[in-house]
Order: C-alpha cells, then structure tokens, then sequence
C-alpha cells in the first residue's frame, strides 16, 4: 500500500470549499471529503509550523524532538538526530521516500537535511517561507534559482514525477505544499475567480492561492487513478496550523473559518484545530463524518498501520494507531491531549492547552514570551533568501525577558461550546485545578526530555 501525505500550510476549515459557506473554492478536495473520511475534531500538535511538522514526523509531542521555534539560526526548528521519523520506518520497510515541498524541521547543517532524515528524495526548500516566483529549491544537495514557473506547479509537477519513477514499487510521498503561506503571490487566473466579491486583497491572493493547491491536488489523483494506483494508495490531506489573521494585508476581517476562536499562533481552537481528510478506498467508507478526537501524532502509528507496518518497538511515541476505531473494531481510548508554544525557551503558563473529552483548559499566551527579537527576524529572513549563507547554527543564549504574573486559566466545554465563548473556570474550580496540575506533570516530563538533547 502506497501512503501520500498531503500538508498545507496555515489552512484552516473554512478555507474548504464545501465547509466555506461559498467563499473558497476547493473542488478536488471537496471530492475527497465526498470519497474519504473527514475527522472535524481533528487537532494538530502546535499552531504554528516547525512544532505541528516534527510531531507529524515522529508521532511525539514536539518539545520532546527539539523542534520548539521556527528560529533557523538558532537552531530552534532542529529535529534531532535522535528521533526517528516516519519517513526512516518506511525506508526500513522497502519504501521508496520523497519530500516535495516545505521542511523547516532544520534549514542548517547536513545531519538536518531531508535526506539525512528518511527521505531518499527532496526537491523543495528547507526554511520556513519562499516567494512563489523568485524561488531558490533544493533537489536534494544541489541549489536551484527559479524558472519562472510558480512554485505550487512546481511541487505538483515533482510529486507527479515522484509517483511515476516509483509506480511499481512501494512509495512515501509527503507533499508539504506551502500555501497558503505568505508572502501572498497567486497566477492572475486564479485571483480572477476571488476579485469583486467584497474581500480584502489580502484574502482574495489567499483563496486564489488555495485554489492552485487544489488544482494540483485534483492532477494528482488523476494520476494516480491514470496508474491504476488509486486503489492502492492511502492519502491523508491536513494543515500544519490554523490560518493566519494577521501580516500582510487585513486578513482577519473576512477570511472565514467556521467560527473557531483564534487563529495561528495561540492555542484556541482557530489555532490547532485542523482539517483532516483520509481516503482508503476499499477499506474505509466514502463521505464519513468521523467525530474521533485525533491529535496529530496519531498519525505516525496510523499511516504505518495502513501501510501494513508496525511502530518499531523501541520508538517511545505519544500517538496512538486509530485505524482499528475506523474500522469499528474497537472503541477509541480515553486520551487526554496538551499544547504548549511560545518563543524561545518554553514557558508552561504561556499559551498552553488541555483537552480531555470535551473539556479543554487554556492558559492564554503572555506578549512578553510571544515576541521575536529583530536580529533573528533578520537574519532567518537571510538564510531564507540564500540557504548556502550558513554551514551551521549559531548557538546563542536565550534573550533575556521579563514575564508578568500569569493571567488566570480558562475552561471550556467544546461540546456545547464548540467557540470557546463561555469561561466556565468559575463554575469549576476543581476540574481547572486538576487540569492544571495534569499539565504541568506533562509539561514537566517532555521538557525534561528535550533538556537532554546535545548535539
């Protein structure tokens, strides 16, 4: 069984056509949402990038991998050498593995290139942003400038390329597309389709970017069914975060996301709640609504599982294999999930979650553990620019910061609460107190961890 993982970036509910309310326009994954199972209590593991991306790849909550910060200099987006990702037990297994797309999982140093970490093949780029004309790509350790081409056509065309060398062996292929990411670049036919409708510039560039993702997404299964590998080939489609309301351009007043709170960046529900849609023809029923509570590192164990593979005993994962609950073969566990981001060093009161059930506690983010200083702004924007200006990171001490008193926690019931509108931490003091302690015990345990990491 052949295994694709589509990833966009910064995508949330409501940039789906059909969960839109007419706004964006995604045909070919509106087909896979008719044809596959579609999971609306779907989480990702951070809102933000490099965190959400290492979880996907290794199945653990990213502070114990190491991927804490989408600082490149620093060395904050580094997974370390000690983890295994998914990419490493397929290659193990007899699989042919590609990376097209966006990394950001370590942009310095050849022991964090793709290639070194599972992937036989990577055509894309390793930081955390690109434009979309005047691109420069890796194809694995050689650099390449543009040719004018825009670059979501371009990691379609390559996934295409990537299936048809491997069409008659087993393959991986991540295709991390990087849209709709600023900065904010769509072809003039796609805009077309978004201008006049009332929407900021900023929005209409967004649903036009979306559009050309779907646009590839639809050639490629196209190809695949072309192959005769359709039937053979398990593909999940899902973001790395929510959407970004702010940069570029008013985003917020207009960009429509079903209502969830927040957005990129916090852990509100518009943060880390994320489309998930997975099609297994033949195995899995087609136009399912599956309400399972599914955190991203349950796909690591899941995707091996529908592969026919196994996690490798000695992996220490925090994901847990729904494929039997899919199948109706057993009852989902009891899980409990937890958040936690900010900038630099991890701080437990700063922009925290917990979910158990429908319960979810959240400790609001603090400004003062959220802000970037300019000199990493600037010199990341460098290595992004010319991926060859540096051989290796830059270790340098945390900035110094002074935090506030932390502001109380809050609690929500998401099943009659589904947009975290009514703090019932008043009303429960007991469960927030349990919560709390609950996550800090977690807290505790994965920082622990990623305090040992040397490298």
């Amino acid at each position: 069984m052949n295994v694709i993982l589509i990833l966009a970036d910064d995508m949330g509910y409501g940039d789906f056509g059909v969960f839109s309310e007419g706004n964006a326009c995604t045909p070919n994954l509106d087909v896979m949402v008719s044809e596959g199972v579609c999971f609306p209590h779907h989480y990702s593991a951070a809102p933000v990038c490099t965190p959400a991306r290492a979880t996907l790849l290794t199945g653990r909550y990213h502070h114990r991998t190491g991927s804490i910060d989408m600082r490149e200099l620093r060395g904050l987006s580094n997974l370390s050498v000690k983890e295994t990702t998914i990419a490493d037990v397929f290659k193990q297994n007899g699989y042919a593995t590609g990376l097209i797309g966006k990394w950001h999982n370590g942009t310095i140093g050849k022991k964090y290139h793709p290639n070194a970490r599972g992937f036989d093949e990577f055509v894309g780029f390793r930081g955390g942003m690109s434009k979309y004309y005047d691109w420069q790509i890796y194809y694995n350790d050689t650099i390449t400038g543009s040719d004018g081409r825009y670059l979501t056509d371009v990691f379609t065309d390559e996934s295409l390329k990537f299936i048809n060398r491997h069409k008659d062996e087993p393959f991986f292929l991540k295709i991390a597309y990087n849209a709709p990411h600023s900065p904010l670049e769509a072809p003039q036919e796609d805009l077309e389709l978004f201008t006049g409708r009332g929407y900021t510039k900023a929005v209409e560039l967004i649903y036009a970017m979306i559009h050309r993702m779907d646009k590839g997404i639809g050639l490629i299964f196209d190809e695949l069914k072309r192959l005769g590998l359709d039937e053979n080939t398990v593909v999940l489609f899902t973001s790395d975060n929510g959407p970004q309301f702010g940069g570029q351009g008013d985003m917020c007043s207009d960009r429509f996301n079903c209502n969830l709170n927040g957005s990129k960046g916090v852990v509100y529900e518009g943060g880390i709640r994320v489309p998930a849609v997975l099609r297994m023809p033949g195995v899995l029923g087609e136009g399912v609504v599956d309400d399972c509570f599914i955190h991203a590192s349950d796909w690591f164990p899941t995707l091996l599982a529908a592969a026919g593979l196994s996690v490798p005993a000695e992996l220490k994962i925090d994901g847990e294999n729904v494929l039997p609950v899919l199948l109706g073969e057993k009852q989902r566990s009891e899980v409990k999930r937890f958040w936690q981001w900010n900038r630099y060093t991890p701080e437990v009161t700063c922009n925290a979650a917990m979910r158990d059930g429908y319960w979810k506690l959240v400790r609001p983010a603090i400004t003062e553990a959220m802000t970037v200083i300019k000199e990493d702004f600037d010199t990341d924007r460098i290595v992004e620019r010319n991926p060859a200006a540096y051989s290796e990171n830059i270790r340098l001490p945390m900035p110094e910061r002074v935090l506030p008193p932390p502001v109380p926690p809050l609690l929500f019931n998401l099943e009659t609460d589904p947009c975290e509108l009514n703090d019932l931490a008043d009303r429960y003091p007991q469960r927030v107190n349990e919560m709390l302690n609950e996550l800090e015990i977690w807290f505790n345990e994965v920082e622990s961890e990623r305090q040992t990491i040397v490298e």
